[in-house]
């Protein structure tokens, strides 16, 4: 596991935002969503949400694209993709800490994550804390 800091998660964002206005919302969410593509670094990679929840890119798992997250729950039952959307759509960013399932240690580890909505994405990034 190695270990990044929240501004890495920022700073990931903010490329992708810069990615997304220049190549265009297709070619960025298909990027965004391919797994060998230039969004994924060892354990950061980027999602992008609709303002309702849905899913419209995910750079690990593609299954996930067109799925609704607006429930979903952490360990501790914290709905932090409302909360990602709520602060998005408030705001335009921020922050949100979560709990998240480490697929290495096998445990339940706080993550925090930094969104952006840029139109009518929430660009999303998020690392485990340290």
């Amino acid at each position: 596991m190695s270990p990044r800091a929240p501004e890495d998660a920022k700073a990931w964002v903010e490329n992708a935002k810069q990615f997304y206005r220049s190549a265009g919302k297709r070619i960025a969410l298909a990027e965004f969503t391919n797994p060998t593509g230039m969004f994924i670094q060892g354990e950061m990679y980027i999602y992008a949400l609709n303002p309702k929840g849905t899913m419209l890119a995910h750079g690990v798992n593609e299954k996930y694209v067109g799925e609704e997250f607006i429930d979903l729950m952490d360990s501790d039952g914290k709905k932090f993709i409302k909360e990602i959307i709520d602060t998005a759509n408030a705001k335009g960013a921020g922050w949100v800490e979560y709990k998240w399932y480490h697929p290495v240690t096998k445990e339940w580890l706080p993550k925090i994550a930094y969104f952006e909505k840029v139109d009518d994405l929430i660009i999303v990034s998020a690392v485990y804390k340290n």
